[in-house]
């Protein structure tokens, strides 16, 4: 038996509605889909920005501390984040690298920065109202942690440390009582630095015996805090 021409002609718009709701749904995943990409880029340059800059702070740590190798007592003021500078500006580097701005950059006490990044490129036109003004965000946040311990019985100094290449405390900062913080002999060995599971046994006059930047310090990204964006 046939269908009556007339039910098939009222099936057509039918179709038509259903069509058009399939392609509408599907241009609606693609926004999403297109929102998540952009969140993504924000995720990966504020991630990248954070570490960049947490970096260079370590480099600029591990550089002090091999100028002021030959002064025991410091070490430890150094690895506690003692004249570490801030680093932002590389952060800015990074994320312009990665397609975004940097919202924010702070440089946290201890050791650690926390950086707010946003896409450069916004999601684009869709079905979906206003995503043509949307730009994604992220938050990161790394770390600098120290992986060394300094002898116990080595005096601290009575300052934070000086300047490159003087081994010895920034002017002002008073001068030591006998036996507190005073420089050992010079014919004395340095103490041992225990960075992990590794000994060193640093020589000032031997540069290739001295441990590296990624020896004295560890540099991650930390969990994002609950508010993250």
């Amino acid at each position: 038996m046939t269908r009556p021409r007339h039910d098939a002609g009222q099936a057509f718009p039918i179709y038509l509605t259903v069509v058009a709701g399939l392609l509408f749904l599907a241009l609606a995943y693609l926004a999403v889909g297109q929102a998540a990409v952009n969140r993504g880029g924000a995720q990966t340059a504020a991630d990248a920005a954070a570490l960049a800059a947490a970096q260079e702070t370590r480099d600029q740590l591990f550089d002090l501390w091999r100028a002021n190798v030959d002064d025991p007592g410091s070490w430890q003021a150094i690895f506690d984040g003692a004249g570490a500078r801030d680093f932002c500006g590389r952060a800015d580097q990074l994320a312009a690298r990665n397609d975004a701005t940097t919202v924010r950059c702070a440089f946290e006490p201890p050791l650690s920065y926390v950086v707010d990044t946003r896409a450069d490129k916004s999601v684009g036109d869709s079905v979906v109202p206003g995503t043509e003004n949307v730009h994604a965000t992220a938050h990161a946040r790394a770390v600098i942690e120290p992986l060394c311990t300094p002898p116990e019985d080595v005096p601290e100094p009575p300052g934070p440390p000086g300047p490159p290449g003087t081994g010895t405390p920034s002017p002002g900062a008073g001068s030591a009582s006998p036996g507190e913080g005073a420089d050992p002999p010079e014919d004395a060995p340095l103490p041992p630095l225990t960075c992990e599971d590794k000994v060193w046994h640093p020589e000032p006059d031997d540069t290739t015996e001295l441990p590296g930047p990624e020896d004295l310090f560890d540099v991650h990204l930390a969990d994002s805090p609950a508010n993250d964006r």
